[in-house]
């Protein structure tokens, strides 16, 4: 889980570009993103590991960003543990222009954050998030309120993946065509217009686990990568691509390996 902290933070930065955050403000966001997950990795779990939920909702003049575990709470085990989890959630408070953390011993944590696009400007509203499903696997999720900003967080999402993994530069080319293909047939077709984005890696590849939608919405998006005039599809690009139900919606899975097969 540690090592996909600068995934999300990729993911949530090219989110913040789209809707219009100044740099100032995209370099806060990555420190409190950074902190937030961070608390996540050295204190929710203690020595397993378990799933990492990410949310983010942008308005018309802010970016509210939820991170959340199904974890023991914030419990350090130390002093070094209590005085690095003090300075680390000092500086969120700092950084965001408003700052929530709930949850107890045996309940997980919830840390909301919400930061201006433009730095300095007011926001004195306050914000709120629905609660988040703990994610499937042990793995990574995020949670992005509108459909229609799907695109440029899979973009740096299977971006920063992809160079972590050290995929061949042919297999970055065949996800990148992929997910960008996916990003512009899907939204519309999920549940209540709010998209999760599951990602699970091992060492042969990667893995995006996309939803929930509605019924028959992947089985669309499966259609909308044929490409007749060639007499293919974009899905033979991708090492897997699945339709799997939930009690929430239905998800479209889609793996690439390493090395094409």
């Amino acid at each position: 889980m540690a090592e996909n902290v600068a995934v999300v933070r990729h993911a949530l930065a090219g989110l913040a570009e789209e809707v219009g955050m100044d740099q100032t403000g995209i370099a806060d966001l990555k420190t409190v993103v950074t902190e937030a997950c961070m608390n996540v990795v050295v204190h929710a779990y203690g020595e397993g590991g378990g799933p990492l939920n990410v949310e983010a909702e942008a308005d018309t003049d802010s970016l509210t960003i939820t991170v959340s575990d199904s974890g023991s709470g914030i419990n350090p085990r130390a002093d070094s543990d209590r005085q690095s989890l003090k300075l680390g959630l000092s500086l969120i408070a700092a950084l965001s222009s408003s700052f929530s953390i709930s949850g107890g011993l045996g309940r997980g944590t919830e840390v909301m954050m919400r930061l201006p696009l433009e730095a300095g400007s007011e926001n004195g509203n306050g914000a709120s998030s629905d609660d988040l499903e703990p994610a499937e696997s042990g793995g990574t999720e995020i949670a992005v309120g509108k459909a229609e900003l799907l695109a440029p967080v899979l973009a740096r999402l299977v971006g920063a993946l992809a160079a972590r993994r050290d995929l061949s530069i042919d297999r970055v080319s065949d996800a990148v065509l992929v997910t960008d293909a996916i990003a512009v047939a899907a939204p519309g077709r999920f549940v209540d217009g709010c998209v999760r984005l599951g990602l699970d890696e091992g060492e042969d590849g990667l893995e995006l686990r996309l939803g929930p939608m509605e019924a028959g919405g992947a089985e669309e998006i499966r259609e909308e990568l044929d490409m007749p005039a060639v007499g293919g599809s974009l899905e033979a690009l991708a090492d897997g691509l699945a339709v799997e139900g939930s009690d929430d919606g239905e998800y479209l899975v889609v793996r690439f390996a390493r090395v094409s097969g």
